[in-house]
């Protein structure tokens, strides 16, 4: 069965737990994030499918289906799964992905490395995932990739279907041409999403910085700019863009650039915190946590996300604020890597080393100053905590998008309440109301903290509702809508030409 909407992303769209020795599938926890928001899609699609990996054993029969039917609430759709060796799945994504892309994506270039890097696996594995979804594609079905590790993949595409309309869409950040350019790789990543019709990114800067890119390394670039519009706002911060460019014209080929951040789920949230259980929840969390003014900050252990350097701000605000002891407390989930992630070790080492220096220097037998998780908490169990939360504290150092920091404003339903946010993180250009902080800067992660825990009850309810309106207006429906909007124009729209240096694919280039 062809498809007229092929999916392309490396991970499946549920968990697979075992159960009494059987394997179930469990959709994820939370509403929000990647996943969630791909899946919104096969309800407005009649023919899609998604296209994910799966570890399989070496030279041996697989012990699974290639293509399964799931049936969750998103509806009836299709999963192939690529399988993948273990040693394969390691290089793609443990090692190269994070060890070379990762910090170059993130702008930490000293954290750069190839040492391990062995380049062919990486090409290899994005050509199998590219065979995958051409052959589940129906004639001029739209492809859609999605993030930085299958960057290599719409090239793949093109060369094996030129009939096929692809899209690619960035949920990371997109460097400058300084920083990008470190890949010694470059070209041929560029070639790859040169072969695209559309990319997407969430804020303008993402957009300019990879059109900037494509300008440094291609002669002939033209350039199509518009001002900037919403949900994007027009605010000075570290991410602002007056313009953005919305269509790249190079080779002989027009290549949309679109731009339009990920929304969340509002109504849902809303309606999880305001049941009896989720009122009940909240309260629980307040009485457990037992503080005056809780701040509460969810990431992941990753050192893009400035965990050490605000535990280290937390420590000095404890040190000039003896007032606070035994006031407030730091409600800190940072979720460890999964296994395999060793370039996260040290860092989820120094991030529990500090806690424990905190909570041993300024703690009492009645109060501890942080409470560490570093398990993902369930969906219903981290949005009550953010509707008990007084400060969400959300300072990554680089950030795609954030969506803890919408998910925030979505549990507080206008109560008063404080976001401080990292002026580097994507969602900053859409939450006007939110404190910006800088988290590079030891002077900004002090003075806005202290801003927020001075701020009154009157701005608080003023700042957060119109946060909220924002939320709920540009959820995560709108996102869909535009991007099926999107497609739309690009099926409509004539096959161009193959861009000139992507000649069709040979059936010995398997590396």
């Amino acid at each position: 069965m062809r498809n007229e909407l092929v999916v392309v992303y490396h991970r499946q769209p549920y968990e697979e737990l075992v159960e009494n020795g059987q394997t179930v599938m469990r959709e994820p926890r939370s509403p929000n994030g990647i996943i969630p928001a791909i899946k919104g899609f096969f309800s407005h699609v009649d023919k899609a499918v998604w296209v994910a990996w799966k570890k399989a054993a070496v030279g041996k029969a697989l012990d699974f289906e290639r293509r399964i039917t799931v049936s969750d609430s998103y509806g009836n759709y299709d999963v192939v799964r690529l399988p993948l060796e273990a040693a394969k799945i390691h290089q793609f994504y443990h090692v190269t992905s994070k060890e070379a892309l990762w910090p170059v994506i993130h702008t930490f270039p000293w954290l750069y490395s190839t040492e391990n890097i062995h380049w062919a696996d990486f090409r290899e594995v994005n050509r199998r995932f590219a065979e995958a979804a051409c052959a589940e594609a129906e004639q001029g079905a739209v492809v859609w990739v999605h993030d930085y590790n299958l960057w290599l993949v719409p090239g793949f595409v093109r060369k094996m279907r030129p009939d096929l309309k692809i899209a690619f869409f960035h949920h990371t950040q997109f460097p400058a041409p300084d920083a990008f350019n470190i890949l010694p790789w470059r070209d041929e990543i560029i070639d790859s999403l040169l072969a695209c019709d559309l990319v997407g990114f969430h804020v303008p800067r993402f957009a300019q910085n990879f059109c900037a890119v494509v300008e440094s390394l291609r002669e002939g670039v033209v350039r199509h700019e518009a001002p900037v519009s919403l949900p994007i706002l027009q605010r000075a911060c570290a991410l602002s863009e007056p313009r953005v460019t919305v269509q790249l014209d190079v080779e002989g080929r027009s290549i949309v650039i679109d731009t339009c951040p990920i929304g969340t789920a509002p109504a849902l949230i809303a309606s999880t915190v305001n049941s009896p259980e989720g009122k009940a929840r909240t309260e629980r969390i307040r009485k457990d946590l037992n503080t005056e003014t809780l701040i509460v900050s969810v990431s992941r252990v990753d050192y893009a996300k400035g965990g050490r350097q605000q535990l280290e701000a937390f420590e000095r605000l404890l040190k000039r604020r003896p007032d606070l002891h035994g006031r407030v407390k730091l409600l800190l989930v940072t979720v460890a890597a999964a296994e395999g992630m060793e370039v996260y070790r040290a860092e989820q080492q120094k991030i529990e080393q500090l806690v424990g220096r905190i909570n041993g220097h300024f703690g009492t037998l009645h109060w501890l100053p942080i409470h560490l998780s570093t398990t993902p908490l369930t969906f219903e169990e981290v949005v009550c905590a953010y509707r008990a939360a007084d400060i969400a504290w959300i300072t990554p150092l680089r950030d795609g998008l954030n969506l803890v920091a919408k998910e925030f404003v979505a549990a507080k339903q206008g109560e008063a309440g404080v976001l401080v946010l990292s002026e580097f993180s994507g969602a900053a250009m859409e939450l006007e109301d939110a404190i910006l902080v800088n988290p590079f800067s030891r002077s900004s992660l002090d003075d806005t903290l202290d801003e927020a825990l001075a701020m009154g009850e009157v701005e608080q309810r003023l700042r957060m509702g119109r946060m909220l309106m924002q939320v709920q207006r540009y959820d995560i429906g709108y996102w869909t809508r535009h991007v099926l909007a999107r497609f739309a124009k690009l099926s409509e729209a004539p096959t161009q030409p193959t861009a000139p240096d992507l000649k069709p694919i040979e059936a010995s280039e398997a590396a």
